[in-house]
């Protein structure tokens, strides 16, 4: 039996790893899109392609450098679809390969922060929104990462806003405190297992 796939996202600062992190836990199969993006970077054909479109600035000692890729594509539509181009298939055959080792599973988590923005949210048979006020995400980015809030609004702008991801998602899960996301995260999880068992 193939699983249902539920699309897990949010914006940045929303804090989708902790969620998926909670999933985990209740021992759902978890799929880190983002996580399988950057292995795939470091594949020897898929370097090859790197360097046939970018070329060699982009390496540092011979390996991409994550760094320098970011800053290429960052405000650059244009240079962040060549690289979606070359990552994006390679990620949703891995995926389609790792739903098949889960046959058997009611079904499985993929966590990925674009997929609206990609797409992919179409392949999801449920979806789940993670949010937080915008002042939270700005405040645990600043945090995590060490960036300006200027920063940090700048990759806000460069994602979907909550308007628009609401409508598309069956559940939303405000992560404001994490014991009332824990506590949304098993009653979704018994929500999903009783819309499932009963379709």
């Amino acid at each position: 039996m193939k699983p249902k796939i539920i699309g897990l996202t949010g914006g940045i600062g929303s804090g989708k790893s902790t969620i998926a992190g909670y999933f985990a836990a209740l021992d759902i199969p978890v799929y880190i899109a983002d996580d399988e993006a950057k292995k795939i970077l470091f594949m020897p054909h898929v370097v090859k392609e790197l360097i046939a479109i970018f070329g060699n600035d982009i390496l540092t000692e011979g390996i991409p450098d994550k760094a320098k890729i970011a800053a290429l594509v960052f405000n650059n539509p244009e240079q962040l679809a060549k690289l979606n181009s070359i990552i994006h298939p390679k990620v949703a055959e891995h995926f389609k390969d790792w739903v098949l080792q889960n046959s058997g599973k009611l079904f499985v988590i993929k966590e990925t922060a674009i997929l609206f923005e990609s797409g992919s949210y179409k392949d999801c048979d449920f979806i789940i929104l993670v949010t937080a006020p915008t002042d939270v995400r700005i405040q645990r980015v600043m945090n995590r990462d060490g960036v300006t809030r200027e920063k940090v609004l700048q990759r806000i702008e460069n994602q979907w806003n909550d308007q628009k991801t609401i409508p598309l998602s069956n559940f939303v899960i405000n992560n404001i405190d994490l014991e009332s996301a824990k506590e949304q995260v098993v009653d979704i999880n018994n929500l999903l297992k009783n819309v499932i068992n009963k379709g």
